[in-house]
């Protein structure tokens, strides 16, 4: 572990109070609990939520229901009235809060003024940008906002390569948006945000690993994080699945079929101590709902806690607990069982 990470870990911590601690203590507990006895029992509220800022991307990625423009359900804009009441709901008990589901966060307006009031409620905050917005300006607003960590999506160290999954994107725009950022950090003398370069490991580009890595290095980006990538049509095979099965989520079959090579356990941490929450204030399971199929509730009628402790909530618990392979959601996923995933 580095130094960088050291102090990114500590600062967490730091935001961690006495009643935020009781919270996950009651969350770990009753999960653990629940995966004993095998059915949802439940304690405490969320240590992380993420709210969704917007639908809308500049980018095309083939993967992405952004990127295609494929959405079944409305799209728009987190409107930051309505993210203040909702978030304020739970502050008090919340450790994480990610400002990304779908969508590039920074198209919205409002977007960094939402992560100063969270940042202000002592909450450790997070987004995930694909770095063409992070002009100067920006780049200094944003650490301003108090925002502590930053994942920029670079899925190759040339054009060529990194346009072929980030679709319409150019890349010294994102390498210039790192930049910007580590200057303005340094500018103003913060240890925050932690800046990581997140990978994307396809076919295209699995041959740029070392470099992504010293193009970090160079920049004075904190991690490199290499992804797995979920691809929806991988059955018969799809030419985004890498060769190097470190990074593949997909395993070839004798009959040259792939199939998923997560075991579904019928376990889920993620439903035990997060949820998303969509722009127009709809509350899904988690990020794999990208088109909010499993709506659980709806802030804009119902409170938080409310909806948290609900028959619909726990019956999708109790779903997980009987069968998870049975629900379409659950079954591309790696991360559910992983504790702290």
């Amino acid at each position: 572990m580095t130094s960088r990470q050291l102090r990114d870990g500590w600062r967490f911590v730091q935001k961690t109070s006495p009643r935020r601690a009781i919270n996950i203590i009651k969350l770990y507990l009753s999960y653990q609990l629940s995966r004993l006895i095998g059915r949802p029992l439940h304690s405490g509220n969320p240590m992380s939520i993420a709210f969704e800022p917007t639908t809308a991307c500049n980018l095309k990625c083939p993967e992405c229901p952004s990127g295609l423009r494929s959405f079944t359900r409305d799209t728009g804009n987190l409107k930051s009235n309505f993210f203040k009441h909702s978030f304020d709901q739970i502050a008090s008990t919340l450790s994480y809060c990610i400002f990304y589901f779908q969508g590039e966060p920074y198209i919205n307006p409002d977007f960094l003024k939402m992560v100063s009031h969270a940042s202000k409620a002592g909450v450790y905050t997070i987004t995930s940008t694909n770095g063409h917005f992070l002009n100067y300006a920006n780049a200094v607003k944003t650490v301003e906002s108090g925002l502590d960590r930053v994942i920029i999506s670079i899925d190759g160290t040339t054009q060529e390569v990194y346009q072929q999954y980030r679709k319409e994107g150019k890349l010294e725009s994102v390498l210039e948006g790192a930049r910007n950022l580590v200057k303005a950090r340094e500018e103003a003398k913060s240890p925050h945000p932690y800046i990581v370069f997140q990978y994307l490991v396809v076919k295209p580009n699995e041959h740029q690993l070392d470099e992504v890595q010293r193009l970090a290095d160079e920049i004075g980006v904190d991690e490199v994080k290499f992804k797995t990538a979920q691809v929806y049509d991988y059955k018969n095979g799809n030419p985004l699945i890498p060769t190097i099965e470190k990074y593949s989520r997909y395993k070839q079959q004798s009959d040259g079929t792939y199939s998923v090579k997560n075991t579904l356990k019928n376990q889920c941490w993620k439903m035990w101590h997060s949820c998303v929450v969509t722009w127009d204030g709809i509350v899904v399971p988690c990020c794999f709902d990208k088109d909010a199929t499993h709506r659980l509730g709806d802030l804009k009628t119902n409170d938080f806690k409310s909806i948290w402790v609900d028959n619909n909530y726990q019956q999708f618990r109790e779903a997980i607990t009987r069968g998870r392979d049975q629900i379409d959601i659950c079954t591309n996923c790696t991360e559910g069982c992983k504790v702290w995933a």
